[in-house]
């Protein structure tokens, strides 16, 4: 059985098997790029995964196991609405991990799924049930778990930081320069141009 950490459940809000899926996709990328976890800015992971499905849960396993987070702007999603993810890190040939579909198949007929169609959350599903989904998770093997794919052609440019930041001439809101937009001759910010990605955006009100 492989080793999750309680305070994995924790971080996640709610016991699931795909947050374990994701912590040991995380590990395993690790031990395949002979890496340890990002302090800094080291890795990129590129999640395949979308909105609007339970396996999204994966995410926060590999943020936990990596520290590749997304509040360091090392998790990217791409929204292609599959279980994969590519693993980036400079130097090394980059990973693409994906989640089996014969497991993808085991956990969907899986008695936990059936209450989560059901429209229960997570947390309301009965305990044990929800235990044995995660053990099945935690006994399997990576190769059961997984395929993993080499990408030696696979290329990524970080953003370079900036500190450099200016105030928007309509808000007065400071606002980091790569995000400045023209409009009537002024500086502005996004929600201030109205306009994202030349299609008309609508925003809440910020005050």
């Amino acid at each position: 059985m492989n080793h999750i950490p309680d305070w994995l459940f924790e971080f996640h809000g709610h016991k699931c098997p795909f947050v374990v899926i994701g912590y040991r996709m995380g590990l395993l990328a690790m031990e395949r790029l002979d890496v340890g976890r990002t302090r800094n800015f080291e890795m990129y992971v590129f999640s395949e995964l979308g909105i609007g499905h339970p396996q999204s849960c994966l995410q926060d396993g590999i943020q936990a196991s990596t520290s590749a987070t997304f509040g360091k702007g090392q998790m990217h999603r791409l929204n292609f609405g599959k279980v994969a993810v590519v693993f980036y890190y400079p130097g090394k040939i980059p990973l693409r991990i994906i989640l089996k579909n014969e497991f993808n198949e085991i956990l969907s007929s899986h008695e936990f799924f059936k209450y989560r169609q059901q429209g229960l959350e997570p947390s309301e599903v009965p305990e044990n049930i929800t235990n044995d989904i995660v053990e099945i998770v935690k006994d399997a093997s990576n190769p059961e778990l997984f395929l993993v794919k080499d990408l030696p052609l696979f290329k990524y440019q970080p953003v370079v930081s900036s500190y450099n930041k200016a105030q928007c001439e309509i808000c007065g809101e400071h606002v980091f320069e790569r995000y400045l937009r023209r409009k009537n001759g002024k500086l502005v910010c996004i929600p201030c141009s109205e306009y994202l990605n030349n299609e008309k955006t609508i925003y809440l009100p910020l005050k």
